[in-house]
Order: C-alpha cells, then sequence, then structure tokens
C-alpha cells in the first residue's frame, strides 16, 4: 500500500541568529492528517521553526514545503491553506469578536462567510458577547478568539505555538476539539504541556539546542485521515 501524502516537509531547514544556528538543519516530514506535538525547552527553536514553516521568517539555509507550496516561493498561496495560532493572540482589541472574524473572512475571501462567523463564535462561546470590544474580554477569551480565527478558512494544516497558553480547562478542551484532534487537519503544535501530549498527538518531535533528537512522527499508510479540515 501506498504511504500517506505529506503535508510537511522540510530538507535541512536552517535559521541563524548572530552566527548562531537557532533551527540547525532539520529533516522532519508529517504526513496530511498526523498531529505532532512539538517539544522541547525554551530557546530549542521551537517558535522558530514554526515561524519559518508559516512564512513569518526565512530560513537561513535549507528548504521547506507545506501542502507542496515551497516557503520560499508564493508565500500568499501557502497562507491561505495553512492555520496558525500562537500564544499571543494577535488579534484586534478595538475590534469585536464578530468584527475581527469579518475581517479575516474578507482578508481570506471566506465563501460562506456569515454562517462560518457564527458558527465559529458559538463554538468558542462567544457568540453572546460577539458584539463587545475585544479589549474587555479575559486572556481566555482572548485565545478563543485567535482559535476561531485560525480556523476561520479551514486550513488544511494548523501551524500553534502554545496554544493552551490562557486557557482554562474549559478552553483547554475547546482547542482539542475543534483543533488538535479534528479529523483530517494536519497539526504541528508547540507545547510545554507534556502531560497532554498521549492525548491529542499522533507522533512528537523533539527539539534540543536547534536540531531533532527524537522524532516518533510514523508514515500511516495513503488516504486514513487525508483530506482538509472541513
Amino acid at each position: 500500500m501506498s504511504a500517506a501524502p505529506i503535508a510537511v516537509e522540510t530538507h535541512a531547514l536552517t535559521r541563524r541568529y548572530g552566527g548562531i544556528d537557532v533551527v540547525r538543519a532539520v529533516n522532519v516530514r508529517i504526513p496530511v492528517g498526523a498531529r505532532v506535538a512539538l517539544v522541547g525547552a525554551n530557546g530549542a527553536g521551537k517558535t522558530t521553526l514554526l515561524a519559518m514553516l508559516s512564512t513569518l521568517v526565512s530560513p537561513t539555509l535549507g528548504s521547506a514545503t507545506v501542502l507542496g507550496h515551497d516557503i520560499g516561493h508564493n508565500p500568499a498561496a501557502l497562507r491561505r491553506s495553512i492555520g496558525v495560532l500562537g500564544h499571543q493572540p494577535m488579534v484586534y482589541e478595538d475590534l469585536s469578536p464578530l468584527e475581527n472574524l469579518q475581517f479575516f473572512a474578507r482578508l481570506y475571501d471566506v465563501p460562506d462567510a456569515p454562517a462560518r462567523i457564527e458558527e465559529l463564535l458559538r463554538a468558542v462561546g462567544l457568540w453572546l458577547r460577539r458584539r463587545e470590544t475585544t479589549a474587555v474580554l479575559s486572556r481566555g477569551y482572548h485565545q478563543r478568539l485567535a482559535l476561531a480565527r485560525a480556523l476561520l478558512h479551514r486550513p488544511a494544516v494548523l501551524l500553534a505555538d502554545e496554544p493552551e497558553t490562557g486557557l482554562d480547562p474549559q478552553g483547554m478542551a475547546l482547542l482539542d476539539e475543534l483543533a488538535l484532534t479534528l479529523p483530517g487537519l494536519t497539526v504541528l503544535a508547540a507545547t510545554h504541556r507534556v502531560d497532554r501530549v498521549e492525548a491529542w498527538a499522533t507522533g512528537l518531535v523533539r527539539l534540543e539546542r536547534g536540531r531533532v533528537v527524537e522524532d516518533t512522527v510514523s508514515l500511516p499508510v495513503s488516504a486514513a485521515g487525508a483530506g482538509a479540515a472541513r
């Protein structure tokens, strides 16, 4: 049987700052539908690796593809296929949750925007507060809104950096349900919550001083879990 298609692949991916390799010659292959925990100590290179894959930072050496898109070419097309969720929510605090999602829906040309926005705001528990200024909401609700934004355009790949930050147990349950265990969604998530990894991840990549020192990501057989999240 044929191997599953690859969603994320890197070849000697390296990022150097001031002569220091923060990410060193990283080689990973993540099949479509896999859910991979990216772990390691602070400063191991997790955030930098995710930033390169999401085209926010250019690599110094090496290459990578996400869903067949080279991260160095046509980044706009790549960004339309991925959702990005950071430990900082990065939402517009002077807008309401509804206005935030309306803005990003226009940015991503979401075809069924009103229905999709309502669906997600209800899912993350913000529908009744949709018209309030985001600045008055708690840190946890900021992160819930960021989760809704990351999933708004139905990405095929989610790149997440410490997505549990600011979430209470109910919020983490929503994160798991809507993103980390969503069938068909390929996930690469940096996390310090190693106690939760077994609950959602199908594989693990561990970084140490920018290098991969452990990789348990398997390549499952063909179409199991294939397809973009819907």
